[in-house]
């Protein structure tokens, strides 16, 4: 009995010592991984300064969010900096979460304005799409789909808010090349926060017009300011 218990518990500690070794060879690779990807996405990131700022230093906080501080030649931004998230890989159990959850790898710009905004906006844009899976046909049912753009819905705390769109909404509306997913204006720091899809970036024009795109949004606070 003691021979068998001896040979069951050496299995059971080369099993353990297995696992160890696969977990820690697939940390190591996925953060590796995501490494090149944030060294990927900082370059699109200095590809979208494009000759109007650069980025002074990065640092990542666990292996699937990488932060860089940013600074502008013009007084566009001040205390700029970026953080990008990507798919937690290096953790097995949270990566399958994130798929399932159908997560986006984003990159968030964040920075103050030349002046703080009076006021607190959010604005979320979504996008919607159905598609026939072939279960009935338009020609059984005999209907057709009539699609309608409709246009910015504001769900505001005040009690009088003025009927013409703000110049922060026409801004974002106008910025149609660049998947921008989330803006926020807020009077603390940072007073102005832009989240975009990650993967949209990975056209050379759509990078090298995000500063701009962000640039053209933020004058619209400065718009409403005045």
């Amino acid at each position: 009995m003691n021979i068998i218990g001896s040979v069951v518990g050496r299995l059971l500690l080369i099993d353990v010592a297995g696992s160890v070794a696969l977990l820690g060879l697939w940390y190591f690779v996925f953060s590796t991984y995501n490494r090149k990807k944030g060294a990927a996405a900082l370059r699109r990131v200095q590809i979208a300064c494009a000759g109007k700022g650069r980025i002074l230093e990065s640092h990542w906080e666990g292996s699937s969010r990488l932060q860089a501080r940013l600074h502008f030649a013009s007084r566009w931004f001040e205390n700029a900096h970026v953080t990008v998230k990507f798919r937690p890989r290096a953790l097995p159990v949270h990566w399958l979460l994130s798929c399932w959850k159908r997560q986006k790898e984003t990159l968030t710009f964040e920075a103050d304005l030349g002046g703080s905004p009076s006021f607190h906006l959010e604005v979320v844009r979504h996008r919607w799409s159905a598609h026939n899976r072939g279960v009935a046909s338009s020609k059984s049912d005999g209907r057709e789909w009539d699609l309608y753009q409709p246009g910015p819905i504001v769900l505001t705390t005040r009690t009088h808010w003025k009927q013409d769109p703000s110049a922060e909404l026409n801004a974002l509306m106008s910025a149609r090349r660049q998947d921008i997913l989330q803006v926020h204006f807020r009077p603390e720091s940072p007073q102005f926060s832009a989240t975009v899809d990650l993967d949209a970036l990975a056209d050379p024009d759509a990078a090298a017009g995000l500063v701009s795109a962000l640039r053209e949004i933020a004058a619209g606070a400065s718009a409403h300011r005045q």
